[in-house]
């Protein structure tokens, strides 16, 4: 397949800001894609070469791209450099100095979607002893063979800076209307990658072998499974009137790194809630599953936490973060221990357990668990509540001992990958507050700092996630809460996502001196929630023309790393948050005066 066919494509993705013009392109490329190498064409749409928990990664230093672009093009690297800072984007640098590059194009090789896969591939397993070299002559022989656009996206896959606008369910629906015909199939395809968390497997399977077979896709062994989600309540009241007052089981929700524990006989993986894997952020953690979980294969769900070594007591999440490094590790799990909590299993032995009610899953984790006595390996400690005076009292009993709050779920309930509902329920401190509400927000634009702020970020625009049209809407800018160090990380870390336009999936009523891709969550309080025309979050919901903002936001110190996007906060929570607040306000100028 010509590579020129997933340029031409991209060109066209890149100059729409439709979310339907850009599945509808998508939809074009996959009709022309052989099936052979579907599942390649998908992993490059998103930016990659294999599903995120393989990790693989190219590993190309910046220094490195431009001396493979200089010796393609025999211009020297002081020359790159000023092209680079001028268009910021080394995919761009590469296009426009390709322009100008003398090339023999009789002698050049034929550029194909299979070329450059493999050769992308050969320099992310390039390693030991000479390999920078090795990686250097592969970029170098595939610029020296494309033309100036095939350039300018081969080396934004290397540099990992493709920006098309689209997301993983972008990518579903595609798939869907290009191998169905109808939309409507949607749900199974999003079932099948809700449990092989491979978006390149589920479109070979369906161009090859059609619908019927993703229905038999099943839950692998290493193969992290996307996680099920709760929904989250302001009050112990409000969680049994989700649960119809029926008995509920209570878990204490910890504030640390939700991960998913692979074990198998030889080894253990670890997973994040991104599904990256992170077993070498936590050795320690692998090694005590292995000695202490009685299974030869099981999949766990589970929470690992910092702990205060000579007290025993939950450390906030922020410490667990040191434990965040490629390189000290050793030093790390001395400097700061963890404890990993288990709270769910997925599977034992060859058997897939997710159709199984919660507590017949929580009988088979105390099973797993028999016998430790606060060992590195723990279970999540729970109670069965029928009234909601119980629930209050496991709640500040939770809250003493250093936790967030508590997880409600439902008795009965299956679980359901990849699903949010209230099935399981989150009811945090913070909840309990009209005026203390913590949220999950995605940065997607920000203003130039003024006075001291010069050369930084003055305010950040934070949008929430519209699962329904699964854009970011917006519903603040905020700029307090920041420390110096904060400011300089943001900086930093926001640039490798910064984009010329507003994103495709971001809506807001704001003018903004800088757009991001929507890629970094952080946690924000405010004092409540307002109608506002300017932001969309919730737009026409409450009133027309009008959406939802927050007063006073502030950024809490809580970068949430461990998770993506499409994990924040949601509108209809905002919705749901401010209905509640004047309800409340409500009731209380309805009170007698004294």
């Amino acid at each position: 397949m010509d590579f020129s066919i997933i340029v031409d494509t991209f060109e066209q993705m890149e100059r729409t800001s439709s979310r339907l013009a850009l599945t509808d392109y998508l939809v074009s490329l996959l009709r022309k894609t052989p099936t052979d190498i579907i599942d390649r064409v998908i992993y490059l749409i998103q930016g990659k070469l294999r599903p995120d928990y393989e990790g693989v990664e190219l590993g190309l230093a910046e220094k490195m791209a431009i001396r493979a672009i200089s010796l393609c093009t025999g211009l020297d690297v002081e020359s790159i450099e000023q092209i680079y800072r001028k268009t910021g984007d080394l995919g761009d640098t590469a296009g426009e100095v390709m322009k100008s590059k003398n090339q023999t194009t009789l002698l050049a090789e034929k550029m194909t979607v299979e070329r450059v896969y493999l050769t992308l591939d050969k320099i992310a397993h390039s390693g030991g002893t000479g390999s920078q070299d090795a990686k250097l002559r592969l970029v170098s022989s595939l610029l020296s063979d494309a033309t100036p656009r095939e350039s300018r996206y081969i080396m934004k896959f290397i540099m990992g800076t493709l920006r098309l606008g689209i997301a993983d369910y972008t990518v579903i629906d595609a798939l869907a209307l290009a191998f169905t015909g109808d939309k409507s199939y949607r749900q199974i395809l999003e079932n099948a990658y809700n449990v092989s968390s491979d978006l390149g497997t589920v479109a070979k399977l369906l161009a090859i072998k059609g619908l019927e077979s993703l229905r038999l896709l099943e839950i692998t062994l290493y193969k992290p499974v996307r996680p099920m989600l709760a929904e989250r309540v302001r009050s112990a009241e409000e969680a049994m009137v989700r649960m119809k007052g029926q008995s509920l089981a209570a878990e204490y929700k910890l504030d640390g790194e939700r991960i998913q524990v692979h074990k198998g006989k030889e080894k253990v993986e670890l997973f994040s809630r991104r599904l990256e894997k992170i077993t070498h952020h936590y050795p320690d953690v692998a090694e005590a599953i292995q000695k202490l979980i009685k299974t030869n294969e099981t999949i766990l769900e589970a929470e690992v936490v910092a702990i205060n070594a000579q007290t025993d007591e939950f450390l906030p999440f922020q410490e667990l973060m040191h434990r965040r490094r490629k390189y000290g590790i050793k030093e790390a799990i001395e400097e700061y221990p963890v404890v990993i909590n288990i709270f769910d299993v997925l599977y034992i032995d060859g058997d897939d357990k997710t159709s199984l009610p919660y507590l017949q899953r929580r009988k088979l984790i105390e099973k797993a668990t028999k016998g430790l006595k606060n060992e590195k390996v723990r279970l999540v400690p729970q109670a069965i509540v029928k009234k909601t005076e119980d629930l209050e009292k496991l709640m500040a009993v939770a809250i003493e001992h250093g936790c967030e709050g508590l997880m409600i779920k439902q008795l009965t309930s299956s679980y359901r990958a990849g699903a949010r509902g209230f099935a399981w329920i989150k009811l945090k401190r913070e909840y309990r507050s009209d005026l203390a509400d913590t949220l999950d927000l995605v940065i997607v634009g920000a203003l130039y700092g003024r006075g001291r702020r010069v050369g930084k970020y003055g305010a950040l625009l934070l949008a929430a996630y519209d699962s329904k049209a699964d854009m970011f809407r917006s519903t603040c800018k905020v700029g307090t809460g920041f420390t110096d160090l904060h400011l300089e990380h943001f900086y930093k870390n926001l640039e490798d996502t910064r984009i010329t336009h507003r994103h495709p999936r971001v809506d807001t009523g704001m003018q903004m001196d800088l757009w991001f891709e929507p890629k970094i969550v952080i946690e924000v309080s405010a004092s409540e929630i307002t109608l506002s025309p300017s932001h969309t979050a919730g737009i026409n919901s409450i009133r027309e023309n009008y959406g939802l903002a927050l007063r006073f936001p502030k950024f809490t110190g809580k970068i949430r790393v461990d998770k993506n996007p499409e994990d924040a906060t949601e509108v209809e929570e905002l919705i749901s948050m401010y209905k509640r607040q004047m309800r409340s306000i409500k009731n209380t100028r309805a009170l007698p005066k004294s």
